[in-house]
């Protein structure tokens, strides 16, 4: 059936032969299985043919390159789509209508097969064609479905990469709205001193004012897939630094932090001028430090300025471990994943045991966080835990909430 050119359509070009020599060597099966000197794929973009990808015998030396293009309606390609040519031609130089083509003698074709690549959706992307300067009487219907077969696994290839690359441009605009409109808020969770039972501090989490609402995970997660995870976390950083002046003088304000924007210095430049001596960088054990020397080193000219650094997720896995015995820690947050029934799970209870231990013999300050029942706080303070965080005592908030908010912390 001959393909209309309102079945032949442009696209935005997504090329799935880029960084995939996997299609380069699909080529080259072909064109040796079938005993020819050149193979291609080829996409029709505004009336042009393009080489997309090519593969060639090492003795010949076609005169196409990636990226050469030419009218559509003088190519083999087209013509076949068309329906103007049979997709299997033995003898170029002697057949009726290919013959007076320019490009017959300037490819020096003499026997050609060609099929189109269909989409899904029923339009023509391009053509897998390969062909040989000698005419090959041998050509048949058992070729051409070799070639039809390698068509439908190159149109899947293109179809995953292009559906691929509108992700990647949906989550692009998302992250890109979220840089520009004003969808960021930061919620305050409120941090309970054991000793004093008051407010010492709280912890600055993103939220995302959308719908439907998504997790900020989700957010930080495809701002990170689209090379925007720097931007957006120190958007938050510094949405919540402008309001750290709101806070009681005598609160800490903490942040989470990626480890690679303290490494990068993009922290430093955010600080620069801004009194941090209240201020609490949390480094998560899902973010892995490769040079821990390096990293305190970058750490240094904050901490020395009053800065301080927790270990966040403590007990969640084998990096926060690592990130304890490495940084010198201030503060070690207990995950949440830990104090979950602390009260009823012994192996919970002695692990949990073991790391207030070691704070207290390094001098580290003990935070327990997402604490929901009584049970939990109160065997948390047997263990000489030094704050409290968690939604027993208080859930993230809008700063005038929390700022008002009041919990009484059993003594």
């Amino acid at each position: 059936m001959a393909l209309s050119p309102s079945n032949i359509t442009n696209f935005q070009h997504v090329d799935p032969s880029d960084s995939d020599d996997s299609l380069h060597k699909m080529l080259c099966v072909i064109r040796k299985h079938l005993d020819m000197e050149v193979a291609f794929f080829s996409e029709f973009v505004s009336g042009e043919r393009i080489f997309r990808a090519i593969d060639h015998d090492s003795n010949v030396s076609p005169d196409i390159n990636v990226g050469d293009s030419d009218p559509i309606n003088e190519s083999y390609c087209g013509k076949i789509c068309q329906g103007e040519f049979e997709k299997v031609i033995h003898d170029a130089k002697n057949h009726e209508l290919a013959k007076d083509l320019e490009v017959t003698e300037k490819l020096d074709i003499g026997s050609y097969l060609g099929v189109p690549i269909v989409l899904s959706d029923g339009e023509v992307f391009g053509t897998l064609c390969c062909y040989k300067s000698e005419a090959d009487n041998t050509l048949n219907q058992r070729d051409l479905s070799f070639l039809n077969a390698f068509a439908e696994i190159y149109r899947e290839l293109f179809e995953e990469r292009m559906k691929n690359t509108t992700l990647y441009d949906q989550m692009a605009q998302t992250t890109l709205s979220a840089l520009e409109c004003d969808v960021l808020d930061i919620h305050y969770q409120p941090i309970y001193s054991v000793e004093t039972g008051a407010i010492c501090g709280y912890e600055c989490l993103a939220r995302f004012n959308t719908s439907p609402y998504r997790t900020p995970d989700v957010w930080f997660d495809e701002a990170e897939k689209v090379g925007m995870g720097e931007a957006l976390q120190l958007k938050a950083i510094e949405q919540a630094l402008n309001n750290m002046h709101r806070l009681p003088i005598d609160t800490s304000l903490s942040l989470n932090i990626a480890p690679e924007y303290i490494l990068n210095g993009s922290i430093h430049k955010l600080l620069e001028g801004v009194d941090i001596s209240r201020l609490i960088l949390e480094v998560t054990e899902h973010s892995p430090i490769n040079d821990y020397i390096a990293f305190r080193k970058k750490l240094a000219p904050l901490r020395e300025r009053g800065m301080q650094l927790a270990i966040d997720d403590a007990g969640a896995g084998y990096s926060s471990f690592q990130h304890i015995l490495e940084l010198e820690a201030d503060l070690i947050k207990l995950d949440l994943s830990l104090i979950r029934d602390i009260h009823i799970q012994p192996k919970k209870l002695a692990l949990a045991k073991a790391l207030c231990a070691f704070a207290k013999s390094t001098s580290c300050v003990i935070i327990a966080e997402g604490v929901e029942v009584v049970d939990e706080l109160k065997v948390l303070q047997q263990l000489g835990v030094d704050r409290i965080q968690g939604y027993l005592t208080g859930k993230p908030m809008v700063l005038n909430e929390a700022l008002a908010h009041q919990f009484t912390l059993p003594l």
